[in-house]
């Protein structure tokens, strides 16, 4: 670990001890027990935050949030408790939008940073044979400084005033709206850095995320105490990996193996349960967000969403899947939706996430496990490396028994309440063959039945992309949208798999990919999150948010693909 966080972690370490908000940590459910997204009486939960939220005064929920406190905490609780008093608890839009004026800033967060190892002309560059696409990937490198980050002075001294988390190093945001740190974003960003020769970039990443563990015991879905009742995609050890693989730098994993080692604990003692298939019982994670409560960056859409229930239980529920959806990543689909039979034809009002045992999140588990038990391996520890070997093994055989579908060729999520797959298309179902999680013995054969599902459901059609589902539901990660990090899962695993066919299809929808994302980029000289898989290079639609720009995780699978399909050296 760098000494510029050693010192960092010293210098802070007792400040948030003392005033940062708190994530929840329990793992046990309890009914009617409002469980607040965290202990803010401001950022998440409280009178001032419900007030203000569901006036209507934005249209974004996130927009309040991302403010910063002119004065104390208790001092802004006190003028709020004056606004009220004065207008008998009925303030209008007018009034608050005076009281927030006075009392919060919209400034002052993160100031714009150039990181030190940024090259405008990478070597790959120039690996790149054909001149279109090596003009489109010099557009994108280009981009990288205009989403570098970093906290501010005014954090660092004082973080009480703000919701965002003061992590000590650069790093990289999506873009739009989403002007912080992410989990799951940062995996596709690190790998864009390390093609374009930002590996100090990469390692400053990943070292927030130590920084991260060691303040809350797991890395939580972004870095704002209001996303301290959740976390994402548990990528952070397959992170390690990546950089290793670009780097050779093993030096690091003698003081980040503990950390990574913290945060998969984090995952088997508060996301694992106990599943049932003909009889027998197997260990699995979901994801599941203790907080039963609206979240606060999207406070306003959650209240409208769980305001069908008139039960303050069922309301709970509710609430807690939502945050549960928006720990998946997929935030929101079909995927997590139930309807009476047990399908998805319904809407974002019965979403259960809960109940969902997804293919994605325990593929990356598997690899996870793996991945340490071989840095325990380098490190000499057999010890550990036995026991996440072994849990890997007895992962991927979870895997393979519940998940993987034998007539269909393909893994499905499972239905954890009625005890039966869930069979419908989604790119996650391919996760496994990008994790390596199946019999690697028998690849080739994984590989041609995935290759025939993909075919069989008619996926090819799609000239912008794969699509997220085939459902459309209206939320965003359904049909039409396609979104970069799945392409990635469906592309790199089918060519995994080393066979033919699934070759074929994965050089097919990776150059569909760069021929969408490069007509967009042309037609507008933006990179989207999202695309639309039915016109090559239109940007998504659909959710709680219009499309937005910038975009890391955009120009990481961009640039990955470049690299695999475009460049002499592949």
């Amino acid at each position: 670990m760098s000494e510029t966080i050693l010192k960092f972690l010293l210098v802070t370490v007792v400040t948030f001890m003392v005033v940062s908000a708190k994530p929840l940590q329990n793992n046990k459910q309890t009914n009617n027990t409002v469980v607040p997204t965290c202990d803010s009486k401001i950022y998440c939960q409280g009178d001032l935050l419900d007030t203000i939220q569901l006036s209507g005064i934005y249209s974004d929920s996130k927009t309040f949030v991302d403010m910063s406190m002119i004065y104390s905490v208790n001092e802004t609780l006190k003028n709020f408790s004056n606004l009220m008093n004065q207008t008998n608890n009925e303030p209008t839009q007018d009034d608050l939008m005076q009281f927030i004026s006075t009392n919060f800033v919209s400034a002052n967060e993160t100031v714009s940073w150039t990181p030190s190892d940024y090259n405008p002309n990478p070597s790959f560059l120039n690996k790149i044979t054909d001149d279109e696409v090596r003009t489109f990937a010099q557009n994108l490198v280009a981009i990288w400084p205009t989403l570098g980050r970093k906290v501010s002075d005014d954090v660092i001294n004082d973080p009480t005033k703000h919701s965002i988390i003061p992590i000590p190093n650069g790093f990289i945001i999506p873009g739009g709206r989403f002007r912080e740190s992410y989990y799951w974003d940062s995996y596709w960003i690190i790998r864009g850095l390390l093609i374009s020769g930002m590996s100090e970039t990469a390692k400053g990443m990943l070292e927030n995320f130590v920084y991260l563990i060691n303040q809350y015991g797991f890395i939580p879905n972004g870095a704002r105490v209001y996303y301290l009742n959740r976390s994402q995609p548990p990528l952070f050890t397959l992170m390690v990996s990546m950089y290793i693989e670009y780097t050779n730098d093993t030096n690091i994993l003698t003081s980040i193996v503990p950390y990574i080692e913290q945060e998969l604990s984090w995952w088997l003692e508060n996301r694992t349960i106990t599943v049932k298939k003909h009889g027998r019982e197997y260990r699995l994670a979901h994801y599941q967000s203790l907080s039963n409560t609206p979240r606060s960056e999207s406070y306003k859409e959650d209240y409208t969403t769980c305001s069908y229930y008139t039960d303050s239980n069922d309301q709970q529920i509710c609430y807690q899947s939502l945050k549960s959806g928006a720990e998946t990543g997929w935030d929101f689909s079909s995927r997590w939706f139930f309807d009476d039979q047990g399908g998805t034809s319904t809407n974002l009002t019965h979403i259960r996430t809960q109940r969902v045992v997804p293919v994605d999140l325990n593929s990356f588990l598997y690899k996870a496990f793996q991945s340490l038990s071989d840095f325990y391996r380098y490190l000499g520890d057999e010890r550990k490396e036995n026991q996440w070997a072994s849990l890997s093994n007895d992962w991927l055989q979870s895997i393979e028994e519940v998940l993987y579908n034998q007539e269909d060729g393909i893994w499905y999520d499972y239905d954890s309440i009625l005890e039966k797959p869930r069979k419908y298309f989604f790119p996650s179902n391919f996760a496994p063959l990008w994790a390596d999680a199946y019999n690697q013995r028998h690849k080739n054969i994984y590989g041609k039945r995935a290759a025939q599902y993909f075919t069989n459901v008619n996926i090819t059609q799609y000239l912008g992309g794969i699509p997220t589902s085939l459902d459309q539901s209206g939320e965003q990660w359904d049909f039409s949208n396609a979104w970069p990090p799945l392409q990635e899962l469906v592309v790199l695993g089918l060519m995994k798999s080393e066979n033919e066919e699934a070759l074929q299809i994965a050089h097919l929808f990776g150059s569909r990919w760069i021929s969408a994302n490069i007509k967009g980029y042309n037609d507008s000289q933006i990179m989207y999150e999202k695309y639309d898989a039915v016109i090559p290079g239109a940007f998504g639609g659909g959710g709680e948010y219009t499309v937005q720009a910038g975009f890391g995780w955009t120009n990481g699978v961009a640039l990955h693909f470049i690299k695999l399909f475009y460049s002499s050296d592949e």
